[in-house]
């Protein structure tokens, strides 16, 4: 299988970094030891800063307050985990109101290998911090200070940080988006996360086969299903 995307295929040695300028989420997950839940009536032992007497993986030292009181507000029961409805509810009162498709895929981008349909600790402040760099790319490329983004802004963008993604590639993934009509897609923040992650997740997936970075590799059929399917069925 071979492909080409422009800044990335056009350096062989150092090429333009594929994501806002931080860790890539798969290095995020560090966990505890242990997954059982404490029980029920344990709430006040629960110490979200640190850890708990249930074995249970705390917020990263320096993680701030508000991220931290994100978390508690919609973890109820006090588990230490949170489930996409949850998620959904943290991430809209702290940034924007995000739809279940993109919660979904996120929840699949950060997931804990132990707890798959929820997220812990660890995970929501890698999220939230993620989440904040793309805010400052959205904020940066929604030039015309409308709280969308265009194709042309949204263009820009992954070229800024290192996508030059082909327009007929763009194309398919904005439509989408559409509703029908044929008038111009236009994205809010959550839609511009999940088209950024998207092409992020496939574009470092594609990297891990194009070793030498020439911008073509060689896949097997079920190498090839294995890539694409999680991002295509993750979240419907």
């Amino acid at each position: 299988m071979s492909s080409s995307y422009g800044r990335y295929n056009s350096q062989s040695q150092s090429y333009a970094p594929s994501a806002p300028e931080e860790p890539p989420y798969a290095n995020y997950h560090q966990y505890a030891s242990s997954n059982v839940p404490p029980p029920s009536n344990s709430s006040s032992n629960y110490h979200y800063g640190s850890v708990s007497s249930s074995g249970y993986s705390s917020f990263p030292p320096g993680t701030s307050q508000d991220v931290i009181r994100s978390f508690q507000m919609v973890d109820r029961d006090r588990s230490g985990f949170i489930d996409e409805r949850e998620l959904q509810q943290a991430l809209s009162s702290g940034f924007h109101h995000f739809n279940l498709r993109t919660i979904r895929l996120l929840m699949f981008l950060f997931k804990n290998p132990h707890q798959p349909l929820t997220i812990g600790p660890k995970e929501f402040a890698a999220l939230w911090n993620c989440l904040g760099h793309w805010r400052g790319i959205f904020e940066r490329y929604d030039k015309d200070r409308s709280g969308k983004i265009d194709p042309l802004e949204l263009r820009d963008a992954l070229y800024g940080i290192g996508y030059a993604v082909p327009g007929s590639v763009l194309q398919l993934l904005l439509s989408k988006y559409g509703d029908g009509s044929g008038r111009r897609v236009e994205l809010g923040f959550d839609s511009f996360v999940e088209c950024a992650m998207i092409i992020k997740g496939l574009t470092d997936k594609f990297k891990e086969k194009d070793t030498r970075y020439t911008g073509s590799a060689t896949l097997s059929y079920d190498a090839f299903m294995t890539m694409v399917l999680p991002f295509l069925v993750s979240y419907d």
